[in-house]
């Protein structure tokens, strides 16, 4: 049994990925180490987040592969979904994964696993319902969760988000998501092509407003073509819920109101911070407006003994980036180093179909004359797209001075794994030339990064100067 009455080197709230990474790093860097966790261990990603909707999207796409083949010569007669066979699926991923973060694999690496909900009583104290520990450091990790927009009526509604939306036994017929971001476009393209009528609602004038303009554009013309109806510049203003009759929510675009029936409500406008009733006040930890736990650059809050990391934190809410950065803080906290985050390269996906990756500075030209310099290469020019018939994607690269390689864009499929090399180049200040020059596997999606860097290159020989300079040494080797 754990002795909960030692003084722990390092206390860390929260059995997320942030938390799980940096226990686990403190452990190695052999200090006395307690995670506290409320639920189970493994976090928003494990339970109710990336692992179960990638899962979900497998099985969508294999269902939008099997319908959409004959273009490539395979037709199939008609595709069933049985909805409580992908939800089977998606369980036995999750089983699959879950031994990975279990109190089992933590008690195993030197993390002692204690159960109940944490709250700072005063310096050096956390109680553990009710049960006071003693640390001399900290690590708070209690991630985020689902928002929901003060819209009359839809608490009322309780709709579903990211979290419940797993409780799920039938495949609702008629779906309204509510929200246009990466989740409320990923779940809703899946729902869509596993057979449900979905309706996707987003407030603002487009889709994924981070993102390029040309890649949210292909994906909302995705989304129509799996028989999502997509509306942009709706915003909800009431939601009317009735027991065992369909929902309603009442929508208003441009001083006029619509109404959409449906069967199913997912809401998925954002997330917020799980900062309440952690006590945070009794030990001078601050938070900002919204709720988040304010750190700075070495991930330390205005308590000094005090840390954290993940979706607690301001910083851009990414599992990849909650363990990274938790492994900085716990470091830090264990250590007493000083080391800084680094927030220039920071990868993100959108799993839609087409994928949507990105890093770095942005890909699109915000009108200012001193915007760096883009260029495109379009898929089409990708042989393993145009043999897939997959070349509706492009790969865009933001260049600084020098020809360094200061973001990009790449839309297509497995989108995601042809940024990594281009978030090394951010990392690192490549140039296009480094990428130019390194030798890519063919026929590959990769082509489309390497192909950009090449057009790069290429330019620059066709420049008059450059073109004056190699003819004149042609000539002279001809003598």
């Amino acid at each position: 049994m754990t002795d909960v009455q030692q003084t722990w080197d390092l206390i860390v709230i929260g059995g997320g990925t942030a938390g799980i990474v940096g226990a686990t790093t403190a452990a190695q860097l052999g200090a006395r180490v307690a995670l506290i966790e409320r639920d189970r261990t493994g976090g928003d990603c494990l339970w109710t987040g990336c692992v179960p909707s990638k899962a979900l999207l497998a099985a969508a796409g294999h269902a939008a592969a099997a319908r959409h083949g004959a273009s490539l010569g395979v037709s199939v007669s008609s595709v069933v979904v049985d909805f409580s066979a992908v939800l089977r699926h998606v369980r036995s991923t999750i089983a699959a994964i879950e031994p990975v973060d279990s109190p089992v694999a933590l008690e195993a690496a030197g993390v002692s696993v204690l159960h109940g909900q944490a709250r700072f009583a005063g310096p050096g104290t956390v109680e553990v319902d009710g049960r006071p520990v003693a640390f001399t450091r900290a690590l708070i990790a209690t991630g985020g969760e689902p928002a929901i927009p003060p819209v009359p009526g839809l608490v009322a509604a309780r709709p579903l988000t990211s979290d419940s939306l797993w409780e799920l036994e039938e495949l609702p017929d008629r779906l309204v998501v509510l929200g246009g971001g990466s989740i409320g476009c990923e779940l809703g393209q899946a729902f869509a092509r596993l057979g449900s009528r979905v309706t996707l609602v987003e407030a603002l004038p487009r889709l994924m407003p981070r993102e390029d303009p040309e890649a949210v554009a292909l994906v909302h013309a995705a989304l129509e073509r799996d028989g999502v109806e997509v509306l942009v510049g709706h915003r909800a203003v009431a939601v009317h819920c009735e027991p065992g009759r369909p929902g309603q929510i009442v929508l208003d675009v441009g001083g006029e109101q619509r109404t959409i029936d449906y069967d199913a409500l997912l809401v998925a406008v954002g997330r917020r911070p799980r900062s309440a009733g952690l006590g945070l006040e009794n030990v001078g930890v601050e938070v900002d407006q919204r709720g988040f736990v304010i750190v700075d650059d070495r991930l330390r809050t205005s308590n000094p003994r005090i840390w954290a990391a993940g979706d607690i934190t301001p910083h851009p809410q990414f599992t990849h980036l909650a363990g990274v950065h938790a492994s900085l803080a716990a470091s830090n906290a264990v250590l007493g180093l000083r080391r800084a985050v680094n927030l220039s390269a920071v990868p993100r996906v959108t799993f839609t179909d087409p994928e949507v990756a990105a890093v770095g500075e942005a890909s699109w030209s915000s009108g200012d004359e001193r915007a760096p310099l883009t260029v495109t290469r379009h898929h089409r020019h990708v042989d393993r797209a145009v043999a897939e018939g997959r070349t509706d994607g492009f790969t865009r690269l933001v260049l600084g001075s020098r020809g360094r390689i200061v973001g990009a864009t790449v839309v297509g499929p497995r989108a995601g794994e042809s940024l990594a090399e281009l978030t090394l180049a951010v990392r690192k200040g490549l140039t296009s030339t480094d990428l130019a020059g390194t030798i890519h596997p063919y026929p590959t999606y990769g082509d489309g990064p390497w192909g950009a860097a090449v057009s790069v290159f290429q330019e620059r020989l066709a420049a008059p100067r450059v073109q004056r300079l190699t003819a004149a040494v042609i000539r002279l080797r001809r003598r």
